[in-house]
């Protein structure tokens, strides 16, 4: 048992499954919009919360297999369980396969039980957008906002599980709302890696244009994120509780702005994942229960 739940933790880890904080909730909150006057049943939910795990399990799987090399020489990802060999690289293939199986399954499911074929149909280019993610590194210094567009793709793809018709213009705002904030917080990330960055020819905005200048860029990408958020909730209708959560949003993203500098980047793990893990949650649970009220 014990030797059980070192493997699942070893797997985790490799994943980073605990980030799922940072998409699923969206998701979750896209679905609710997208079933009123109603709301979504417990089996869609489940589909749309295996599908987000598989995918996501999917795409980090082919990320750290495509960053193998790179993730060996950065000394800030040498220890990953891929480079240190708790896990071998023939496993990650297998574990890919498995995930990208899981995420056709589940989209296969909405055809299956609520005969909505568009899950199914869409999932394998959703995967592709996922998958190759990955490389945007190589030749692009927007790969922040590249990563934001691939998660954002969960609000769109959350509401169409429910509602297949074209997606109406709130989804498409949530998944801005999503693309500008993951960008952003991906920026600040980044900021550790800069100087290997340019060693290895990798592109980023920090390894581009200075961690000062990439940092103040952080900051309009998270102004898109609020006014997108309000977006939201002025073409939903919402009300009281879901700006309640939107002006919660706005304080946790300043609090995180200033919690980096150029000066200072000993914060960005508080930054990165305690700021912007109640970043999602509040704004999901807040928007779900005005929705449901």
């Amino acid at each position: 048992m014990k030797e059980l739940l070192r493997t699942v933790w070893t797997w985790g880890e490799m994943v980073k499954f605990s980030h799922s904080v940072f998409a699923l909730p969206f998701a979750l909150f896209s679905a609710f919009l997208a079933a009123r006057p109603g709301r979504p049943s417990a089996g869609q939910l489940v589909l749309i919360v295996l599908a987000m795990v598989a995918a996501r399990s999917a795409a980090m799987t082919f990320n750290r297999i495509a960053d193998f090399k790179q993730d060996c020489a950065n000394p800030r990802t040498a220890l990953r369980p891929l480079q240190r060999g708790s896990i071998r690289l023939r496993s990650a293939w297998v574990f890919l396969a498995i995930s990208c199986a899981g995420f056709l399954v589940a989209c296969g499911g909405f055809w299956h039980f609520y005969a909505n074929p568009w899950p199914l149909r869409l999932a394998l280019p959703v995967l592709a957008v996922l998958l190759l993610y990955s490389y945007a590194k190589r030749w692009t210094r927007f790969t922040h906002l590249a990563l934001g567009a691939a998660i954002g793709l969960s609000a769109v793809a959350a509401w169409i599980a429910i509602r297949p018709e074209v997606p109406q213009l709130p989804a498409w705002l949530l998944m801005l709302a999503v693309l500008f904030w993951i960008g952003g917080f991906d920026v600040i990330y980044a900021c550790q890696d800069v100087e290997f960055d340019r060693r290895f020819g990798l592109r980023s905005l920090p390894a581009a244009l200075g961690i000062g200048a990439a940092l103040r860029l952080v900051r309009l990408f998270h102004v898109l994120t609020v006014l997108a958020l309000i977006g939201v909730g002025v073409t939903a209708k919402l009300g009281a509780l879901y700006l309640v959560g939107v002006a919660a949003v706005a304080v946790l993203l300043v609090i995180e702005n200033s919690l980096v500098s150029p000066d200072d980047l000993g914060r960005i793990n508080v930054a990165f994942f305690a700021v912007n893990g109640f970043v999602s949650l509040i704004m999901a649970f807040l928007g779900m229960l005005d929705v449901l009220l």
